[in-house]
């Protein structure tokens, strides 16, 4: 299969970069290339992209669609949680750009092996790296009840959560919950018929806080947030597309914290902690898709652009 992806807010997304010429840029998330491939067509020769991707088959497709700039792209096949690492191997100090499109591509969801999506009955996987020993299984089947609770309640954001875990425990009793059909069809009877007909596909929170719970996706975003942010030269801008209320809310409090670290009680007539603001955010609210794009691409209804500038 095709490794398909439309890229979300991606005239905002390289607007708000500001790409120089002879500028480095990191796209942390490569997937297809999308992004990258409208980075590296605005790059002169002493200019240079690194793509960051854990998947092996965006590695492929990426690799692929930006051939043509093969002298001035290197893709490493990592997570961009590891970027000073990354950088420090390719003997690069501090970039002038980053981005990261934090949304599953449509690739990964309509790859039936992939075990992403509750349209198909295939075997429960999603994991993002494959050399990865957790899965979805391993959640669905090994976590307790209050914790498959939390991950769903959290993560999904359904009001339904306490009564989807309850039902998954009972079902995982009779025999292991092997596929997505089986937890489709568990999903589907812990919710009210009624409540089945409005708001989307039932599967759809839970399958989205089995993923980010498996991929540890939060827990990479929280633990990242300080090193991108350090990685850029002065000037250099970092770029965030979240599709998660936690996620936005995450990146929305970094900048800020950023831009005005100082701990002080506010009565205190002068600051006394030390703390140096690192830049200063770009986007008051975030950048949010057109009507147009909204229309075509579906999946970036709940997209989100933050972009903050290091100073």
């Amino acid at each position: 299969m095709e490794f398909k992806h439309s890229s979300v807010l991606l005239k905002e997304t390289i607007d708000n970069l500001k790409i120089k010429s002879d500028g480095i840029y990191v796209d942390g998330t490569l997937g297809g290339g999308g992004h990258s491939y409208e980075i590296a067509s605005r790059l002169g020769e002493k200019g240079k992209l690194i793509g960051i991707d854990q998947d092996e088959a965006a590695i492929k497709a990426a690799g692929e669609r930006l051939s043509s700039f093969s002298d001035k792209v290197v893709i490493v096949r990592n997570n961009y949680c590891n970027i000073k690492e990354v950088l420090k191997g390719l003997g690069i100090a501090s970039v002038d750009g980053i981005l990261l499109d934090l949304g599953v591509s449509s690739y990964q969801l309509d790859t039936l092996e992939r075990g992403f999506s509750y349209k198909y009955d295939t075997k429960l996987d999603m994991r993002m790296d494959t050399r990865q020993e957790l899965n979805a299984r391993d959640i669905v089947n090994d976590y307790p009840e209050g914790e498959l609770f939390r991950i769903i309640r959290d993560f999904g954001e359904d009001k339904f959560a306490k009564n989807i875990a309850k039902h998954i425990v009972l079902a995982r009793q009779e025999k292991p919950i092997e596929t997505t059909g089986e937890l489709n069809e568990i999903i589907k009877a812990a919710i009210p018929a009624k409540m089945r007909r409005t708001g989307g596909h039932p599967s759809k929170k839970t399958f989205q806080a089995i993923r980010i719970a498996c991929n540890r996706e939060l827990e990479v975003l929280k633990d990242s947030l300080e090193d991108l942010a350090d990685c850029l030269n002065p000037e250099g801008r970092l770029c965030i597309i979240t599709f998660h209320s936690l996620e936005d809310r995450m990146v929305k409090t970094a900048f800020r914290n950023y831009e005005n670290p100082c701990t002080c009680p506010p009565d205190f007539p002068v600051c006394v902690c030390g703390k140096k603001a690192k830049g200063k955010v770009i986007t008051r609210k975030p950048i949010l898709p057109e009507e147009e794009e909204m229309v075509w691409n579906k999946r970036s209804k709940s997209a989100k652009l933050r972009v903050f500038e290091k100073g």
